[in-house]
Formats: C-alpha cells, sequence, structure tokens
C-alpha cells in the first residue's frame, strides 16, 4: 500500500517539520519512505510545501502530483493545491486561516482549526502537530506511537519541545476522533 501526502503552506508554519515527523515515523514502522521539500523565494513567509511517500513498496520517484492526501495550512496552499488531490482523496485544511468557498465533491474534506488549537495550548508554532495528529487519526498510515518517537529523531536534545509537540499529536487526534469533528469533517 502506498500513501502520498502534499503538505503545504507558508515559511514558519512548519510544514518541513511536519513532513519530517510523519516521514520517520513510517521508517520507524520499517516502510519506504520519501520526503521531498519545496520553498518559495523566501524561507519564512515565503511558499512551502513537501511531498511524502510512505509505501510497503519500493518508491519509484519521489515526485507527488495527485496526492492521497492534502494538507493546506493557509489560502494560498488550498487554492494552488486542491485540483491536484487523487478523487476519493483527503483534504485537510487549517480553517483557522483557510476558508474553503468551493469544495470538490470527489473528495472528503475535513476542517480543522489547527492554530486556535494550538493557541489553546499556548504556542501557535504547534498548529502543524495539530494536523499531523488528526491526519494519524483521519488516515491511520502511521501508528500515533511511532509518530511520538519520531518527534526525538526529528527535535533531537529538545526535550522541551518534544513534550509540547506530543500535546499538540494528542490535540490534533482527539478533535477528529471525539465529537468536535461531528459536521466539519465531509
Amino acid at each position: 500500500m502506498t500513501r502520498e501526502f502534499l503538505l503545504a503552506g507558508f515559511g514558519g508554519q512548519g510544514v518541513m517539520s511536519l513532513g519530517m515527523v510523519l516521514t520517520y515515523a513510517g521508517m520507524l514502522e520499517g516502510r519506504q519512505v520519501s520526503w521531498m521539500p519545496s520553498y518559495g523565494p523566501e524561507q519564512r513567509g515565503g511558499t512551502a510545501n513537501c511531498s511524502v511517500i510512505i509505501s510497503t513498496e519500493p518508491i519509484g520517484c519521489p515526485v507527488v502530483t495527485e496526492p492521497d492526501v492534502l494538507v493546506a495550512m493557509n489560502p494560498p496552499s488550498w487554492e494552488r493545491f486542491c485540483g491536484a488531490v487523487r478523487p476519493g482523496g483527503l483534504a485537510v485544511v487549517n480553517s483557522s486561516m483557510v476558508k474553503v468557498s468551493r469544495a470538490r465533491e470527489d473528495i472528503r474534506l475535513t476542517q480543522i482549526p489547527a492554530t486556535s488549537l494550538a493557541e489553546g495550548l499556548g504556542n501557535l508554532r504547534m498548529a502543524n502537530m495539530v494536523v499531523l495528529g488528526a491526519l494519524v487519526g483521519l488516515t491511520g498510515v502511521v501508528g500515533m506511537d511511532s509518530v511520538k518517537k519520531a518527534l526525538d529523531k526529528v527535535f533531537p536534545g529538545r526535550e522541551h519541545l518534544v513534550a509540547a509537540n506530543r500535546a499538540a499529536l494528542d490535540k490534533g487526534l482527539a478533535w477528529v476522533t471525539g465529537g468536535a469533528a461531528a459536521g466539519a469533517a465531509g
């Protein structure tokens, strides 16, 4: 089984970190993985996206043009990539920033107020991990234990960041598995 992800936002939203954690989690589970970053003109504040592939088969090409799953953290990312999602795929949008005016009827759409939930945790920069927790709950592509272990690989020696990110992961997972997501997932 192969799952292709396109994770997009602006520089500083942690899209690359989200992709790295997801990739390491796949590696920890013995899967074939690929992570390919793409930056706009500025690293912080410009556009940023990355492709992640997690597979039980060898990966022939790391380029993702029709993702199974799109994460759009900001409006330009939604506008640019919503049409690329494979029919039957999933789009996860940060509804704190993205107002979906039109949605495709051939994909599932989950809107999660990631920035607002991260703000409730005391750190807006945790919105990426809120979304990753939601992705784990929505896709089951990797286990939450693997994702939490992967944090140590991405943030070595930064226990304070690891603890905060684990709380954000739990918040995102709870949001999509609990009653808060009812009516927002389509």
